[in-house]
Parts: C-alpha cells; structure tokens; sequence
C-alpha cells in the first residue's frame, strides 16, 4: 500500500498541470465572449472548477508525499464535489448544445442557420429579447462582418469566389441574407434585391445593407451565435472529459492512500488480520 503514496502524488502533479488548461479553457471562452461568442456566464463555472482542482491537488499532493491524514481527509471531500460539479458542467454543456448545426447549401462551401433547428435552455437565453440586445450589441463590435471582406491583388473576391469561403457560422448568419431569400450579390456584405423577389422567410425582410444593420436583427444571426457556442463549449468539453477521467482514478488511489496512513498512525502492520473466528477452538495446537 505504500506505493499508492507515491501513485497519487504523481496522479495529482499530473492533475495539478491539468488544472492549467481548464483555466485556460475557460480564460478563453471568456475572450470568445468578448469577441465571437458573446455570451458570458459559462466561462466563469470552468474557470473556478479549475482553480478548485489546483488547489484540491496540492493538497493530495502533500497529504500523500508526507502521510498528512487530514490534508488527505481534505482532498478526499473537496475532491467528490470538484468531480460532481466537472460531470455537472460537462453533462450541462451537451446537453444545451445537443441539437442544431448548419444546414448544407448546393454550390456553396458555407453553411446557412436556422433558429428553429435548435431548442432548449440555450436557445431561448439567446432569443430573449433582453439578453439578444447585448448579444447582438457585442457581435456588432466585434467587427466579424467589417473583417470579411477581402480582395487579391486589390481586387474584390468575385461571388464564386465567395460561394467556396468556410464562413464561420457567425459571418454565414449575420452578416449576409439567408441564401433562401434570393438577394444578388454585389460584395461580401452588400446584397441587391435583383428581379425584386424576396423570399417569403422572416429574416428576408430584415436584411438591410446598412453596415450597422445587416443581418444582427435576424434569426439566423441568432442561430448562427448559437452554432459558434456549440463549437467552442464541445472544443473544451473534450479536455474537461480527459481531465475527468484523471480525477476519477486519482481519487480511487487517494481512497487508498488514506487508508494507508491511517494504518501507519494507527501502528497497524501491515499483515494485521482482519478476520477472527467466530467462535474459540477446543484444542490448542
């Protein structure tokens, strides 16, 4: 059993320097947030779990180098809520994320994106009306649609040329029409009416080539907000699932750890006997 001491110091070394991209994981969603995402509540839940498992793995750390019973004890319970709240954000960032994705276009590289292909928690935080004024407030001042236009050898892209772009899905829905409404292309962000046909979908009436406008007002915005945070939340879910699965095998090990400087305060040999006949022998021998 000794050798668990030394099995769980490194598993919580290995831990502690896990910890790191957790935090990392969450300062970066919190700059995504700024930028991209622009939904800011999430990151801050990561980023304590994070600092909780730095903390928590120096205290195993030293509980196992030294046979310190109580900073063992204090790992051990701290540990079993840091590995609950993990499989609570992990199961919480699936399950808000579970449906929706971009629908293919024929001759097109970029995907377009419908609100009503998501539903749940998360899509009706993003469709408030209170919380998309920020949101779309926040994507505006980003710049994304101001940073799509590009041009080779200062030429601007002509449309095909533009149809074989990747958007993300933030450009795709915010800062072009719904390719369903069949506006004509003049560049990156500026669309004409053409034959004066529009498409009977909501979002058709909401385009506008005003460049503090465009599409932020629309759904697909929305959806395509929505899709940007399904990508970036499965991104660190990924990470948090390794670093899980860590967790769970170094408190397993810790468990035994305890035990084992408990025996050692207690003076109990290792081959103490566990097990006593339930009743006396009649012969000695």
């Amino acid at each position: 059993m000794r050798a668990s001491n030394h099995l769980i110091g490194l598993l919580n070394f290995i831990t502690f320097l896990l910890s790191l991209p957790i935090i990392g994981g969450g300062v970066w969603l919190s700059s995504r947030a700024n930028t991209t995402d622009c939904l800011k509540f999430l990151q801050w839940p990561l980023i304590g779990i994070g600092v909780a498992i730095m903390v928590v793995s120096l205290a195993g750390f030293g509980g196992a180098c030294y046979r310190n019973t109580f900073l063992m004890w204090f790992y051990l319970f701290v540990m079993f809520f840091v590995i609950g709240a993990l499989v609570g954000f992990i199961i919480f960032a699936y399950a808000v994320t579970e449906k929706g994705s971009g629908r293919p276009l024929p001759n097109r590289n970029y995907f377009d994106y419908y609100l009503q292909d998501y539903s749940g928690w998360l899509r009706d935080r993003v469709a408030d009306d209170t919380y998309w004024g920020k949101i779309s407030s926040c994507v505006r001042d980003s710049q994304a649609c101001r940073k799509i236009g590009r041009t080779i050898s200062g030429v601007p892209e002509t449309v095909d040329m533009f149809y074989l772009r990747h958007l993300t899905p933030v450009e795709s829905g915010c800062c072009k029409p719904p390719t369903v409404c069949g506006y004509v292309y003049v560049n990156e962000t500026m669309w004409d009416f053409g034959g004066g046909l529009v498409g009977a979908e909501p979002d058709c009436g909401r385009w506008s080539n005003d460049q503090d406008q465009l599409c932020y007002a629309c759904d697909s915005c929305k959806a395509g907000v929505l899709a940007s945070l399904k990508k970036s939340w499965r991104k660190v879910s990924v990470i948090n699932i390794i670093v899980l699965i860590i967790l769970v095998i170094s408190y397993v090990i810790g468990y035994a750890a305890f035990r084992n400087n408990r025996r050692i305060d207690n003076d109990e040999p290792a081959s103490t006997a566990r097990m006593t006949k339930s009743k006396p022998s009649w012969f000695n021998i």
